[in-house]
């Protein structure tokens, strides 16, 4: 079981600074850069800001479930019902 909070420590430690230089990095501290590319009419920063960074929160989340669920069934762990 040692293994299994190990790998999943390490399933966090990979995602979370994924969401967070998306939501803070891209959103407020490089918004002047992304600005000047623009995408489906609106500014890149602008758009990561209100968006972007949401969507990249989804798919973190279902990326997240997807290696769990991998990770269980490696582990053979049984879901509690």
């Amino acid at each position: 079981m040692n293994a299994y909070w190990k790998t999943n420590l390490k399933y966090l430690g990979i995602l979370l600074p994924i969401w967070f230089t998306v939501s803070l990095g891209f959103g407020v501290l490089l918004v002047d850069q992304l600005d000047t590319i623009r995408l489906g009419g609106f500014k890149l920063g602008f758009w990561f800001a209100q968006q972007g960074a949401i969507y990249v929160f989804v798919i973190l989340i279902f990326v997240y479930a997807f290696l769990m669920n991998r990770l269980d069934a490696k582990e053979k762990v049984r879901q509690r019902s």
